[in-house]
């Protein structure tokens, strides 16, 4: 078997739970090549080692730039903040190495049209690239997509999706990247907005082609962080201003003709992860909550009045997607799954010589949704969609 060195760029969140999915894809799924996780990327060079001893990676390495010159390394895993995706991932596909990057794809629409071209120009070369909307992997997602496919639903009227978390709800919660937009690019609307623009297209088929949005801030200003780890910290001191927002909402017509209404926050005090889509059509409905992961809702309105109802489906048998590599029925999978699930994608796209998805265009597609969305909250007017 042919070995894929892997170079992951960040160690912290994102670095940990791609490190757990390159260590575990090999040992549950029969792979076409063989992942070796071969050099952890960061510039703190004494917690850069602790987290390579960690998660499990052979060498480290304190400047990015130095995976692209390496022959063992044919992969890197872009796992940073926002600000530095186009940098490193452009670079890379240049370079001839494969790419898998953090969502969103980019900060600005600019630099995901960069990316996206890049892409499609390493592609040409043979040299593959993917965003990472790991939710898609869920294999209740993947029933979901399945079912609407089929025709299950019939034709698509509503979509509601809700991102719902709460870990800044306290107003003397401390700054991070993800509350600075230089680093981030936005706040809700970007780190998690972003997925359910992404779920919501993967499931029904259909693009958003315009939308209708309101962003808010609703604490300006928040302790400098003394120490951050995750999306946890210590409060220092000093203060500095909040530049994200903290809350999305938006309406959104899709391609052909279904209403949407989405919600972005981390101020849903009592929600941690909530990932809240709904479909209804007119031959049935579908909804999926991400704290009930392994749990698909299905209602057909084919069926008898008397008798109708939506069913719980338990997302756990082997014929569902991903489902048979790991445990028996009822035996449940969890967050990190999903990112395992990406990893044995992008491998088998890469070893195949087939484009891996989402790709950057997909990526771009969903930066383009939103910053529809910011505009459309600057200037109180529906914005469409560019094709």
């Amino acid at each position: 078997m042919t070995n894929l060195g892997i170079g992951l760029v960040g160690y912290a969140f994102m670095g940990a739970a791609h490190s757990q999915a390159w260590r575990s894809a090999p040992r549950f799924f029969d792979l076409p090549l063989q992942p070796e996780m071969t050099v952890l990327c960061g510039r703190n060079a004494e917690a850069l080692n602790k987290a390579a001893t960690k998660l499990g990676w052979n060498q480290t390495e304190t400047d990015w730039r130095k995976l692209l010159t390496r022959d063992d390394v044919q992969l890197i895993d872009v796992c940073t903040p926002g600000d530095s995706h186009a940098e490193i991932a452009i670079a890379a596909l240049q370079a001839g190495k494969h790419v898998l990057c953090e969502k969103p794809l980019a900060n600005t629409v600019a630099e995901a049209e960069q990316m996206a071209a890049a892409a499609a120009e390493a592609a040409a070369n043979g040299i593959r690239s993917m965003v990472g909307f790991t939710y898609r992997r869920v294999p209740a997602i993947g029933l979901a997509r399945k079912l609407v496919a089929e025709g299950k639903l019939g034709t698509i009227r509503h979509v509601r999706a809700q991102y719902l978390q709460d870990w800044i709800a306290d107003p003397e919660a401390p700054l991070s990247w993800r509350l600075d937009k230089e680093k981030a690019g936005s706040g809700a609307l970007g780190d998690i907005g972003a997925h359910i623009v992404d779920l919501t297209q993967y499931i029904t088929g259909d693009l958003i082609t315009e939308v209708s949005g309101q962003l808010e801030t609703f604490v300006k200003e928040r302790p400098v962080a003394a120490e951050h780890s995750g999306l946890a910290g210590t409060a220092g001191v000093e203060r500095g201003p909040v530049t994200v927002d903290d809350a999305a909402i938006f309406l959104a017509r899709f391609t052909e003709g279904a209403l949407g209404v989405f919600e972005a926050t981390r101020f849903a005090t009592g929600r941690k992860n909530a990932i809240r889509i709904e479909i209804n059509g007119s031959n049935g409905s579908l909804a999926f909550d991400f704290e009930d992961l392994n749990e698909l809702h299905f209602y057909d309105a084919t069926e008898p009045a008397e008798t109708a109802g939506f069913r719980r489906i338990l997302v756990t048998e082997p014929v569902h997607p991903y489902v048979a590599a790991w445990w028996p029925p009822g035996h449940l999978l969890g967050y990190e799954h999903g990112f395992t699930h990406q990893v044995v994608d992008l491998i088998t796209a890469i070893a195949e010589g087939t484009d891996p998805a989402p790709s950057f265009a997909d990526g771009l597609q969903v930066q383009r949704v939103l910053a529809a969305v910011e505009d459309s909250s600057a200037s109180r007017q529906w914005q469409e969609i560019p094709s």
